[in-house]
């Protein structure tokens, strides 16, 4: 069986077993994706309704296309410039082409999985805040305190020794003259 699938703007026609090349689709290596956009599907000169119909593929890999090189000259102006570009894409090999029920039953066990990690994650995160708020305030009073008696041992004291040479040199400078 055969479909005409549109996606990232193209259209592809593909059957079991194929491999594209098509714009870059969220997912890694390895995941499964449903490609709903179903235009025309059959087998041989036979059409079938291509609204019951889904084709679903596995990512291959994410991968960057061939270099397209953008060369600007104005000529007599010295001006040139050089730059590059690679698309990204997404490898796709096609596992199955058929009936769209099937293929939703099997997504939804994966989605509930997926809701019940974050939900473990939150009780976690929900008791350690509570045990370190109260430890970062005393912490918090402790160096306050130890702060103020510092400043106040930080002023050095004049003695009659640091007097004593200030004299010395105002004697000198009026003697001078």
């Amino acid at each position: 069986m055969f479909a005409v699938v549109r996606t990232g703007g193209k259209q592809y026609r593909v059957a079991a077993g194929d491999k594209i090349a098509v714009e870059k689709l969220a997912g890694e290596a390895g995941d499964t994706i449903t490609l709903g956009d179903v235009l025309l599907a059959g087998e041989g000169d036979d059409l079938a309704d291509a609204s019951k119909v889904s084709v679903s593929a596995e990512i291959i890999a994410q991968a960057k296309s061939e270099k397209v090189v953008i060369f600007k000259k104005r000529r007599r102006h010295n001006y040139r410039r050089k730059a590059g570009h690679r698309q990204q894409m997404t490898l796709l090999r096609i596992v199955d082409v058929g009936e769209g029920s099937k293929k939703a039953a099997a997504k939804k066990p994966a989605a509930k999985k997926a809701d019940e990690a974050p939900a473990t994650e939150d009780k976690a995160a929900d008791k350690a805040p509570a045990k370190k708020a109260p430890a970062k305030k005393a912490s918090t009073a402790k160096t306050a305190s130890a702060e103020k008696p510092a400043a106040k041992k930080a002023a050095p004291k004049k003695t009659a020794a640091t007097k004593a040479p200030a004299k010395k040199a105002a004697d000198k400078d009026s003697g001078d003259a």
